[in-house]
């Protein structure tokens, strides 16, 4: 039987909007449940943001889970504490974010989830600091990678589905992004989920979050980096080279694939002995796309409580 309720829509409220000063950020976030219970740190992904969340995290505050779901660097009320400070959207750096904002809530250990970016910078923490990381729950598993491994091709049709990679490399690509951010996130949502049928509304209260002034520009550079044709910054160096060789992850884990994910993913049998301690992969099924814990909050619930249950057997 599940330890989970699932929260009426009309009553159940995902929380108030907090801010911190963490790292080089200051961060908006949703911090929800009780202050003792376990701690869990949602990550969301692009193009979307902390309302992929909105019904998993109730679900978790009710079932004892101090939950935090931040804002990634470039979205919504997250904001760099200084003009001067450098847009990275290396993987690296999104990963420094999440450890910068675990030391300014005093905590030790989280449970990490997400998906996307999110998934990226929850495996890398996860990897680099295990110590950190009391469980991991990653929708299409292991997502770290280097602009050395991507110089190699892929295939044509592999090649097709990153179509807006390719876009972004472009001047005219990052003019494109930073003028119909709303449309280019829109399409991406039908691509990447194409049976979830989520209306105008729906869209548009995780869409506000773009209009963020670093957001464009964070993606891009996201983009770029990933295939070598943007820097990153030194300070960071060490860290991707430690990641450039592709570390397991020791910390008890959970991953989940969409039956129905649009969006260019791994197979599962790609990854696994890139998990050594506990773990389980699920496929998420009824039509379930890559925006994995918005279409089916439930069983992304469930996996957090489980992945708990692994740490602790």
């Amino acid at each position: 039987m599940s330890d989970l309720k699932t929260p009426d829509p009309v009553t159940t409220t995902f929380g108030a909007l907090k801010q911190i000063d963490a790292g080089v950020l200051n961060v908006g976030y949703v911090d929800t449940g009780p202050a003792s219970g376990p701690a869990v740190i949602l990550l969301h992904g692009w193009p979307y943001d902390i309302h992929s969340f909105a019904d998993v995290a109730p679900m978790l505050a009710a079932a004892g889970y101090r939950v935090i779901v931040p804002f990634l660097r470039g979205y919504g009320a997250t904001s760099f504490l200084s003009g001067g400070t450098f847009r990275n959207g290396q993987q690296s750096a999104l990963a420094v974010d999440v450890i910068a904002l675990m030391d300014a809530l005093k905590l030790e250990r989280a449970i990490l989830a997400g998906f996307d970016w999110g998934a990226r910078s929850a495996d890398v923490v996860a990897a680099l600091w295990p110590e950190r990381c009391t469980a991991l729950v990653a929708v299409s598993g292991y997502l770290i990678g280097s602009p050395a491994s991507n110089t190699l091709p892929l295939p044509p049709e592999a090649e097709y589905q990153w179509w807006y990679q390719y876009y972004f490399a472009t001047e005219r690509g990052a003019l494109g992004y930073d003028r119909y951010r709303r449309e280019f996130s829109r399409l991406i949502w039908q691509i990447a989920s194409p049976q979830w049928s989520f209306d105008d509304a729906t869209f548009e209260r995780t869409a506000a979050s773009f209009d963020n002034p670093d957001h464009a520009k964070l993606v891009i550079h996201n983009y770029r980096w990933r295939l070598g044709l943007a820097q990153g910054e030194p300070h960071y160096d060490e860290l991707e080279r430690r990641l450039a060789e592709r570390p397991v992850i020791t910390v008890p884990t959970i991953t989940l694939e969409g039956d129905a994910n649009g969006a260019p993913h791994p197979s599962a049998s790609t990854y696994r002995e890139k998990f050594t301690g506990r773990y389980a992969h699920r496929v998420i099924t009824g039509g379930v796309g890559h925006n994995l814990p918005q279409e089916a909050p439930q069983d992304f619930a469930e996996a957090i409580l489980d992945a708990d249950r692994l740490a602790l057997a």
